[in-house]
């Protein structure tokens, strides 16, 4: 006999997510054309209920309301339910969501919409209370059949105004970029900075990581001192904040404060792959000690944490953990007790408490309080008269003491699935942290996922699968797996100069071409011309806390036009900036990615081209370099590539630079190589 009452149809799903929905009352059943054929056969409206497996507010919804008889029996008797991974599924996600907001102003997670049986939205909203939920879909269903043609009109207006919400019309105006767009961009950003705590003016604070990846090349390039002081300040309150797990290193998704100490406690890859491309760049800029140990500690982490033994690396680590008590309650696995704290430190106690803040300052609720640091290590061992070195040997005991303590509690849950796009981030910090801290162990593992997603993800027609599991691969690709991976096997090939990662790039970018462009407006859809069950076709343009898929792929034609010297690449590179840097410079924060490509345009941007049997060495010294506004290429022999070909000497190794193809005289040194550079604008 089952030790479940209620099983339904998403016990045949490998999804964490929707596994957790299996044995709800709710007759949940997966995003597919089948279950969409039932309703329109049942003719019956449908609830779109869509979350992430490490999401609090989304188990909180689970268990008040999709784990209640009461209300399994109203959403049964009169809805088709539909359970919605959104990480599996972000172009179901990007239609409701946008859907919602349109409706109601905003959104979030968990994301629940009523929509007609051809998938039309007419109603939604986020997180619901039983009653509420319950009274609402009463409504809903009244209303369908007493004035269904005033329903069916409204969900036409409606599914009209979520396709022309993100259009992008094709800007015909002569194209010009300047340094005065740029430097407009940031004026107005400058309004809604904290320049005292970092981040933006307010809370809850996201690192939003491409943001300060581009504040900082601007910084440099422009000698701007007030932003990469904001830079600075930003990166370094989020490394000492509760944001970044003081113990076990990695980031959480973002603190619900304006100091980054209490924070929403899931940790996604995603963030933790971009942030240590973002640390790993401030350390190659700044060479501030904090920076390098935030990178190897989160990599000890993901590690640890987030990897298997196929090289692969799992999604994310839940919010929510078990306490002593076996209640599920979010930040258990984190949090510490004062008393918990002065057992297991003892006589370290004092010292512990006043570095991390168990006090009025790190306090958060319920006797609980959120490791934070305050000041640095120079200013701390001054104020108790300890030599850095042993305040240092301190640190590193306790972080290992109390992450030995804490694999005595329950761990959050994980999400084991693989995504393709969130692995090529995470491959692109591995690759960052190669070039800078020249870490063969780093660049071991890169290799590994680089290897992983050629084999396990990607196929012989060239086009990749989105999600990966219990040695199944599967979901079509969307634009942000295109984008990612051609984005870090680019990066790869600039550590590595082994030109099949650059190869495989440009196959991929021509497989977009043919399956996701679009010819008239220069852009590129989310989702490919093979993917038909949607009510309309988006294109994703705002960056977020990842970029959007189409600056990603702006910024890759640059690169790859360079590469291959083909001009098509960089007119659409162009084109693309062109038709929203009118945006760019409203809103730089939702825009930086595609600032980071205005900067190509703006200023001289190098092609650092290294031949010859020691170009690996050579690529290492030029590593050590902040230098934002160049890509690399090199060969330890003769090589095709466009801008490799002729320059191989098998008796020495010269360095290159060149601009838009005319290249200066070549150098064996490469301290000379950088002085022929100009970083700033």
């Amino acid at each position: 006999m089952s030790e479940h009452k209620y099983t339904n149809s998403l016990i045949n799903e490998t999804s964490p997510y929707l596994l957790q929905h299996a044995h709800n009352p709710v007759d949940w059943k997966a995003w597919n054309e089948e279950t969409l054929e039932l309703a329109k056969k049942e003719n019956r409206l449908i609830i779109i209920s869509i979350g992430y497996s490490s999401c609090h507010w989304c188990h909180v919804m689970e268990h008040e309301s999709f784990e209640d008889e009461e209300v399994a029996a109203v959403m049964n008797q009169h809805f088709i339910n539909i359970k919605v991974d959104r990480e599996e599924r972000p172009d179901v996600d990007q239609i409701y969501m946008n859907a919602v907001q349109l409706m109601t102003g905003s959104g979030g997670w968990p994301l629940n919409c009523i929509a007609l049986p051809d998938g039309r939205p007419i109603w939604g909203g986020t997180y619901f209370p039983k009653a509420n939920w319950i009274n609402a879909l009463q409504q809903l269903q009244k209303l369908y059949i007493e004035k269904h043609n005033d329903v069916l009109d409204y969900a036409e207006k409606l599914t009209q105004g979520i396709k022309n919400s993100d259009l992008v019309p094709f800007n015909s105006n002569q194209t010009e970029f300047t340094f005065s767009d740029l430097k407009s961009s940031i004026e107005e950003w400058k309004k809604y900075m904290d320049f005292e705590l970092g981040g933006k003016n307010r809370a809850p604070k996201f690192p939003m990581p491409n943001n300060y990846q581009f504040l900082l090349r601007y910084a440099i390039q422009a000698n701007d001192n007030e932003i990469l002081n904001y830079v600075n300040t930003s990166l370094t309150k989020m490394a000492y904040g509760g944001i970044y797990d003081q113990i076990g290193g990695g980031f959480s998704r973002y603190s619900v404060d304006k100091k980054w100490h209490v924070p929403h406690f899931e940790k996604m890859l995603y963030d933790n792959g971009q942030l240590v491309s973002l640390y790993a760049e401030a350390y190659q800029a700044t060479k501030k000690p904090l920076y390098k140990n935030i990178v190897y500690q989160t990599l000890d982490f993901i590690e640890r944490e987030l990897l298997n033994n196929e090289g692969a690396f799992y999604s994310s680590l839940d919010a929510d953990s078990y306490n002593f008590e076996e209640k599920l309650e979010e930040g258990a696995f984190y949090v510490w007790k004062q008393e918990e704290l002065k057992s297991i430190l003892s006589n370290d106690f004092e010292l512990f408490s006043d570095y991390y803040n168990i006090n009025s300052y790190g306090y958060w609720e319920h006797n609980n309080y959120v490791l934070i640091r305050k000041i640095e290590d120079d200013e701390f061992s001054k104020k108790h008269s300890i030599p850095v070195s042993k305040l240092e040997e301190k640190v590193t005991f306790w972080q290992k003491t109390l992450l030995k303590e804490r694999t005595k509690k329950q761990r959050p849950r994980l999400d084991d699935k693989s995504l393709t796009s969130w692995n090529a981030l995470m491959l692109k910090g591995y690759i960052d942290a190669y070039k800078v801290f020249n870490e063969p162990h780093f660049l071991d593992i890169a290799l590994k996922n680089a290897k992983f997603i050629s084999k396990t993800q990607l196929y012989e027609n060239e086009n990749l699968n989105h999600s990966y599991k219990n040695g199944k691969s599967t979901i079509n690709g969307y634009l942000e797996d295109y984008a990612t991976v051609i984005d870090a096997y680019i990066s790869l090939y600039e550590a590595t100069l082994n030109e099949n990662w650059l190869n495989t790039a440009k196959q991929l970018t021509d497989y977009t071409f043919d399956h996701f462009f679009d010819i008239e407006k220069s852009m590129f859809y989310f989702t490919s011309n093979e993917d038909t069950d949607l009510i309309t076709r988006k294109m994703e343009i705002e960056d977020n806390v990842i970029p959007a898929s189409n600056s990603i792929m702006a910024n890759n034609l640059f690169k790859l036009s360079h590469y291959f010297s083909n001009s098509y690449y960089l007119k659409v590179s162009k084109q693309m900036l062109h038709n929203i840097k009118d945006r760019t410079l409203q809103y730089g924060s939702g825009f930086s990615n595609w600032l980071q490509l205005l900067c190509n345009f703006v200023g001289d941007y190098y092609e650092i081209a290294i031949s010859g049997k020691d170009a690996l060495n050579k690529l290492h010294q030029i590593n050590q370099t902040y230098i934002p506004n160049k890509l690399i290429a090199g060969s330890l022999d003769k090589s095709n590539l466009p801008l490799m070909e002729g320059r191989f000497n098998k008796n020495e190794t010269l360095i290159y630079i060149c601009v838009d193809g005319a290249c200066q005289l070549p150098e064996k040194s490469t301290s000379k190589a950088i002085d022929q550079l100009n970083i700033n604008f």
